[in-house]
């Protein structure tokens, strides 16, 4: 069960609309890489995380990506409030408008919508980690690029703080697998899965 905190984790106080900027900033609520994928990837891993303190680090960053995907949605949200049907087509946010009016849903800035295919669960402690290591520098890449196109100090301001914490999840992640790879075998986690027992030669 989770409490929610009717707060955002940061303020968002974005002044000048800027749809031309939403579609860009959209890929982190939807995207590949986005915040919604990476809430579902961490809390779906969670389930067969063999440790405790692994299963508590994948839980409070699912937890926290819910945080920052309602923190895009607030800066999607300002940054397309009150424009017109105009304005959203100048910025090339036609398409998306006639599918979804003003409405924030899950897409990358390409316009496609959010799949579950960009998910990877395993079910293996290794693989899960290196994936969620990965993720976490995927989506800071995404945050670099965002910003690349920023020259408004209230969108800056809140995306460099989302940046700031995929490179934290980056750091735990990496202390929970050294913890993982301490409390397997290291001889022979690479060779099978110790979570399941090796198959028996069949006798004759």
């Amino acid at each position: 069960m989770f409490v929610y905190e009717k707060k955002l984790q940061y303020p968002v106080n974005i002044r000048r609309p800027n749809p031309a900027l939403a579609k860009i900033i959209m890929s982190q609520y939807g995207g590949p890489d986005g915040e919604l994928g990476a809430s579902l990837r961490y809390l779906s891993q969670r389930y067969t995380a063999p440790y405790p303190e692994i299963k508590a680090v994948l839980t409070d960053i699912g937890t926290e990506e819910l945080g920052h995907l309602e923190m895009v949605g607030t800066i999607l949200y300002q940054l397309t409030k009150g424009v017109s049907a105009k304005e959203l087509k100048e910025a090339g946010l036609d398409q998306y408008f006639v599918d979804h009016t003003a409405g924030i849903y899950p897409a990358a800035a390409s316009g496609t919508p959010y799949t579950a295919a960009a998910l990877q669960v395993k079910g293996d402690l290794l693989a899960d980690l290196h994936e969620d290591l990965a993720a976490e520098q995927k989506a800071r890449v995404t945050y670099d690029n965002i910003l690349r196109f920023c020259d408004d100090p209230d969108v800056i301001d809140p995306i460099r703080f989302l940046r700031e914490r995929e490179i934290v999840h980056y750091q735990r992640f990496g202390e929970a697998l050294r913890v993982a790879t301490d409390k397997l075998d290291s001889r022979n986690f690479y060779a099978f899965n110790p979570e399941f027992d090796p198959p028996k030669a069949r006798s004759n």
